[in-house]
């Protein structure tokens, strides 16, 4: 089988991979022996239960276009590296896929390379075998992810910053899966409107607690969407009260079957856990253009779980992901609605106005504060108020006041 390189003439690639269909099952290869291997790696726990999905690791080596071969698909992609996110600054990293089911590939798409979602130090550090982390190993980085749809074949041309090509430099195919079937609840239902609120609490008397608590949207639970829990780490970390929500974008497909918003989901679910070495996904919930909120990071709903959505300033936070891209999509009036509500209700558990305004510390240098420098922030702040990013996308984030005047009438304010 020949590779044409005819869409990469003009382009000096330091690092080249392509993939080519799927004709030959890989070996798993313990994680660790990936840097020496020069072969596809099967991360530990995957693919894990049945219909859990997996993530393969291709390594990329500089100045040599490789091929291999895979029996396994993908949805999501994305390259990561050994070492911290700024280990390509400066660089770019573009990829192009093969459709599965056409076979035609794809134009040349640019991944985000600044790190921009993440924890804060120390917040996500604890892995575990589970993970497929290696105990004592240096941290690992990762572009963000690319949703691409079912894909048999990959190019990816890598041209390093000032530093040179990071060690470990590999790219990681998501295979969603079908999803972990659990007995656990698959939603967590909705409260009352305000009208409904307001008509039982005059039935009670008018003993109604938290008269600016939002009542809670309707919330798709992990094991709705199908989370595999095997892989995340087993234990919690909470933080201070929520008093700000960050949105972002997924920066993935826009035009989607809602029905196709688990797959979604669990497929940047096992790129933020397996291939970035993170202890859960990292946003606290999830909308989709339906305006489903799905719940993200386990731990409790209505409990103030530390994410990993908004270096520095993860703490007294969460983070919602309005799953799609919207730099230049219009984001559908039902997905604003969502987030609204979901907001409206985070905030509400602690009595914070979605329309008033909160001093936060930032925890890290790399977001727009220096570490340990204060900073107002909207209750519902865009993610680039904290990062230098255009995450939620320039069609987003002009919608954000009407959020907070929608989410402040929620709360009943």
């Amino acid at each position: 089988m020949r590779i044409s390189l005819r869409a990469l003439r003009g382009r000096p690639p330091v690092v080249l991979l392509a993939v080519l269909a799927a004709v030959l099952t890989l070996p798993s290869i313990p994680a660790e022996a990936r840097a020496g291997a020069g072969a596809p790696v099967a991360r530990p726990g995957a693919p894990g239960p049945a219909g859990g999905g997996s993530v393969t690791s291709l390594p990329l080596t500089g100045g040599r276009l490789l091929a291999g071969r895979t029996a396994r698909r993908f949805d999501l992609l994305g390259v990561g590296w050994d070492g911290p996110a700024r280990a390509l600054a400066g660089g770019t990293v573009k990829v192009r896929t093969r459709d599965a089911v056409t076979g035609v590939w794809s134009g040349w798409h640019e991944l985000e390379t600044d790190g921009e979602d993440g924890p804060d130090t120390g917040a996500d550090t604890a892995v575990t075998a589970a993970t497929g982390a290696v105990a004592g190993r240096a941290p690992r980085s990762a572009t963000a992810p690319l949703w691409t749809g079912p894909s048999d074949g990959v190019a990816v041309e890598v041209t390093p910053g000032p530093a040179g090509p990071p060690p470990g430099l590999r790219v990681e195919l998501v295979d969603p899966g079908e999803g972990v079937r659990s007995a656990g609840a698959r939603t967590v239902p909705a409260e009352p409107s305000a009208a409904e609120a307001s008509a039982t609490e005059a039935a009670d008397g008018g003993r109604r607690t938290g008269h600016h608590q939002a009542p809670r949207p309707e919330i798709v639970t992990r094991a709705g969407w199908g989370a595999d829990e095997s892989i995340r780490e087993p234990d919690f970390v909470y933080t201070g009260p929520v008093r700000v929500v960050f949105v972002h974008h997924t920066a993935t497909t826009t035009e989607y079957p809602c029905s196709d918003a688990p797959r979604v989901i669990r497929a940047i679910y096992q790129y933020h856990v397996q291939s970035n070495g993170w202890r859960d996904i990292g946003y606290n919930f999830l909308v989709d253009r339906c305006g489903t909120v799905y719940e993200g990071r386990a731990g409790g709903t209505d409990l103030p779980v530390h994410g990993a959505h908004t270096l520095g300033f993860n703490t007294d936070s969460a983070g919602v992901a309005a799953i799609g891209t919207f730099v230049t999509d219009v984001p559908p009036a039902d997905l604003l609605t969502g987030v609204a509500r979901i907001a409206a209700w985070k905030l509400g558990l602690t009595d914070q106005d979605a329309a008033g305004s909160t001093r936060m510390v930032s925890g890290s240098d790399g977001s727009l504060y220096p570490a340990g420098t204060g900073a107002d922030f909207k209750a519902v702040s865009g993610h680039r108020d904290a990062f230098n990013t255009e995450c939620p996308g320039d069609a987003l984030y002009p919608k954000l006041p009407e959020l907070r005047t929608e989410a402040a009438r929620l709360q009943g304010r």
